[in-house]
């Protein structure tokens, strides 16, 4: 078999999602400020989009942002001022640690506790890597 045979079967039998070039967005975060606090009225948008948990998310940020907070009445309350081009930069990081698949991009993919780890599973292209706890 010729090496152009071989890389179109391969085209052939891989899943349709890897073929896909849909562009997967953050919702940026929208808030004001009210006295000392920062009050994120989208958060739960941003977390759905996620399709992680509100806590690992809130957790993740609190400590990111070094700055006490929690959610309440739909809306993330941080205790101090805070920039929205840093709350984006920080979901964006969290984006890239806890959500995008290391090895193909895409962020198709779950945090499962696999002995006593937490592990990243792509279900796009299978990778499987070891992510830090919160």
């Amino acid at each position: 078999m010729d090496y152009d045979a071989m890389l179109e079967r391969a085209f052939t039998n891989m899943p349709k999602a890897v073929l896909e070039k849909e562009r997967f967005e953050i919702p940026r975060a929208r808030g004001h400020l009210e006295g000392n606090k920062t009050i994120i009225s989208n958060f739960p948008q941003i977390v759905q989009a996620l399709r992680r948990p509100v806590e690992h998310v809130l957790k993740f940020l609190l400590k990111e942002l070094a700055t006490p907070g929690d959610f309440r009445r739909g809306m993330l309350m941080l205790g101090s001022k805070v920039t929205a081009s840093r709350v984006n930069q920080k979901i964006r990081e969290y984006a890239e640690e806890f959500v995008f698949c290391q090895s193909c991009g895409k962020p198709d993919t779950d945090i499962k506790t696999e002995g006593g780890l937490n592990v990243l599973s792509c279900s796009v292209c299978g990778n499987r890597q070891v992510v830090k706890t919160l």
